[in-house]
């Protein structure tokens, strides 16, 4: 910006230097320079019409030029307007501006505190520090009020190290002084040396201590942060509502509600038992702790209730459910006269995400386009790609996406999410690639929609690249990861990733970031790698355990053949209170068919609805139907199928077919593969097996029956396959299978092998 000069009224300003003496202060005058230069020119030439017509048309104003009318006082406020005008419109840099700063001279130090406050609001540190140079030729240099503003100045600005020369230099310090410095490391989260200066404090006050519990509950050090404040309590220090909340706000952190509830009680007592913003701070805090009954309590009984009270409520059904009370909030909420801001329709997007409820969505979204002011906001905006992309419309998610004038990262994961669970793997890689920003969360969607493809390779691929990229692995991250691992049934490398998850710290225990998950997730791999002992090792070491922990060694036990001690656990987890659900059960029946236990499965098929209040499903019948077939009694099983409460599908039929084959019963195997056929009639699994029932008993021309049916139905038998795992990646070859890309030296190695044989002397 260039200073304008205006030639005509530099000549006038020499005119009156002529005619008389001009002080020097006019030749700093800026801003509006002509108009201020005109005021004292006017002034000094007896002109007060003009002069007055001239001071009306300034909208900041010097010091010099008004001060001759309207005093001292004034005269120094409209000297700090001026001062924050030249900061904001960056003209500090111009040589009279620098001139103006240095010719000041003030009666008192309150105009330097205005100043630096101007300098503050325009974040101009410069600025403060030419001010700063100007206390110290004046008789204020010594003064602890300017000195505890120009700390609290230079904190503020984050310029710690002027903070701390000029604290360290003061010969007399006062409690604002500590509190100034204090409160500048908290902010840059410097909370240890920040700690070390309070227990240096000879008095300190209220304000001291709430310096050190906000701080360390705004940088998560939420233990420390309620040491202070009990500390607080106990030294008789009044709390007050900054007190409180920040409190409040290190037990949700903690997720420790016993303590939350306590301060609860000190608030009841308190004179701020019906304060709004108190309020609000309860119900945020029960909801972090996962505690929706009480917030709803604390809801009800507030005297008085703000858009932020609505908001922690309606947040708190929104992550802890159930989300469709957050939209039944917000109809309330509007017919109660309250209107929505945008932290209101982010929750409630949010909470149609979790429903995966469009059509609500697609209402609130047009509600937001309506009211413009919210449009624009990242937030909402982020969780309208993240509900659009939740529900599958990847379209519209990726519209919205496009549209926003400022993304971050949590924008872009969205995406990724979305994109992997719909399993468009390669666009959500594409998405991932380009992102230049990343974290943990991204990371983590990638790997699951390639573990969700069944592309594990893929899906270890990227961990290693992770790890090799410095991100920390969560207990999401390791059960994806463990999942692969179980699905390639490679323990080896599944043993390898548990080195991993005992290096992260993982403890298996239950918490605000529970990583029991992990555990069971070990669990799984380990039964599925066949190592059951892996398993119960690892079992019986989590220091807690879920239904999840409990089902996943039961079935574990019981695909692995051993069903006494899938049984014998089974009764422990009931012994312990732990209700089975249906996943229990099918672990239960399926111990049972392993061991042939037939009247036991028959009495814990009972047991599901007569002592758990459990019905049972398809897959609990087709356990008893493997159950009765193994043991040969195969028209018990039949009678099973017919008196199922659900339809019979093609997976039961096929066990009791598979028994038919076993027990040579062709009669009813004939019967049960007609039914087949209805069911599927492109599987060749049923005419397989009945050919060969044929064949065993030496009916050959049933056998050329059945054939020639396959053919005329144009059904192939499936191809054999294998798997072969060469340097940590598994190659899958069906029969006659030219897909491989080494599909060349493949045959060509064939062939090589199948001369050798052919010339080998033991060859027939």
């Amino acid at each position: 910006m260039k200073v304008p000069l205006y030639p005509l009224h530099l000549l006038a300003l020499r005119s009156a230097g002529r005619r008389r003496r001009c002080p020097k202060e006019t030749l700093c005058s800026v801003a509006y320079p002509w108009l201020i230069t005109l005021d004292v020119f006017y002034s000094h030439s007896g002109s007060y019409h003009l002069r007055t017509w001239c001071l009306g048309g300034i909208p900041i104003y010097s010091f010099f030029a008004y001060s001759s009318i309207s005093g001292v006082e004034i005269a120094q406020l409209k000297l700090v307007n001026c001062f924050s005008f030249i900061q904001n419109n960056g003209m500090a840099r111009y040589g009279p501006v620098k001139r103006f700063i240095s010719d000041l001279s003030l009666p008192n130090s309150n105009v330097f505190a205005k100043l630096l406050q101007s300098c503050f609001e325009s974040k101009s540190v410069e600025g403060g520090r030419r001010v700063h140079a100007r206390v110290i030729k004046t008789r204020f240099a010594s003064e602890i009020f300017i000195q505890n503003r120009l700390i609290d100045f230079y904190a503020k600005c984050g310029s710690l190290d002027d903070a701390l020369r000029l604290f360290d230099k003061m010969p007399e310090r006062n409690t604002f002084t500590w509190n100034a410095i204090i409160n500048g490391l908290c902010k840059a989260g410097l909370l240890d040396e920040a700690e070390l200066l309070f227990l240096e404090i000879p008095d300190p006050d209220q304000c001291s201590c709430n310096l050190m519990i906000s701080g360390f509950s705004q940088y998560g050090r939420f233990g420390e942060a309620v040491t202070f404040f009990c500390q607080m309590h106990f030294e008789n220090f009044e709390l007050n509502m900054y007190s409180f909340s920040s409190a409040l706000s290190a037990c949700a952190g903690l997720t420790d509600m016993k303590l939350g509830a306590q301060i609860h009680g000190s608030i009841m007592k308190s004179s701020f038992s019906n304060d709004v913003y108190m309020g609000s701070a309860l119900i945020d805090m029960y909801s972090k702790c996962g505690n929706a009954v009480d917030a709803q309590s604390v809801f009800d009984g507030m005297v008085q209730r703000n858009v932020v009270s609505w908001n922690s409520l309606i947040t708190c059904y929104e992550q802890n459910g159930p989300a469709d009370k957050a939209l039944q909030l917000l109809v309330t909420m509007m017919e109660s006269g309250m209107g929505p801001d945008e932290v209101t329709f982010a929750s409630i997007v949010s909470a149609c995400a979790t429903l995966s409820a469009i059509k609500e969505g697609l209402q609130l979204h047009a509600c937001v386009i309506k009211s413009e002011s919210f449009s624009d906001d990242l937030v909402l905006s982020n969780a309208l790609v993240d509900m659009y992309a939740k529900c599958g419309k990847m379209k519209a998610a990726r519209w919205i996406f496009d549209q926003m004038p400022a993304r971050n990262v949590i924008s872009a994961t969205s995406l990724v999410s979305g994109y992997a669970k719909a399993s468009d793997v390669d666009v959500a890689r594409l998405m991932f690639a380009n992102m230049s920003e990343k974290n943990v969360v991204s990371w983590n969607a990638l790997i699951s929609g390639y573990t969700q493809k069944g592309d594990n390779f893929e899906a270890l691929q990227l961990f290693i690249q992770m790890k090799r990229e410095s991100f920390c692995p969560t207990h999401y991250t390791f059960g994806n990861i463990l999942s692969s691992c179980a699905d390639l049934a490679d323990l080896y490398l599944g043993r390898q990733v548990h080195g991993h998850v005992i290096k992260h710290g993982f403890r298996f225990e239950a918490g605000p970031e529970s990583d029991v998950f992990v555990g069971n997730s070990l669990v799984d791999m380990y039964t599925k790698c066949g190592s059951v002992q892996d398993g119960s090792k690892v079992f019986k070491t989590m220091g807690s355990r879920d239904k999840v922990s409990w089902n996943a060694m039961i079935v574990g036990y019981a695909q692995n053949g051993n069903a006494d001690e899938a049984l014998t656990l089974f009764g422990k987890m009931v012994m312990c209170g732990i209700n089975p659900d249906n996943v229990t059960m099918i672990g239960v029946l399926s111990a049972c068919s392993h061991a042939g236990l037939v009247e036991e499965g028959y009495k814990y098929l009972r047991s599901m609805t007569e002592e758990y209040g459990l019905l049972p499903q398809k897959d609990h019948y087709t356990c008893m139907v493997d159950l009765l077939g193994r043991a040969g009694r195969l028209f018990e099983a039949w009678e099973i199928i017919e008196s199922m409460p659900v339809e019979p599908d093609s997976i039961l039929w096929g066990s009791l077919l598979g028994a038919c084959k076993v027990h040579h019963n062709v009669e009813m195997g004939e019967l049960v593969a007609k039914k087949l056929f209805e069911l599927d009639p492109n599987n060749s699994g049923p005419y397989v097996l009945l050919s060969n029932m044929y064949a065993e008993m030496e009916r050959w021309a049933d056998v050329k029956r059945v054939r020639k049916l396959m053919r005329q139905q144009g059904i192939v038998k499936q191809p054999g396959c294998s798997w072969v795992e060469i340097k940590g990646r598994v190659n899958v070859f069906l029969v006659k299978d030219k897909s491989h890309h080494q599909k060349k030296e493949i045959y060509r190695v064939l062939q090589l092998l199948t001369a050798e044989i052919l010339l080998d002397e033991y060859c027939f």
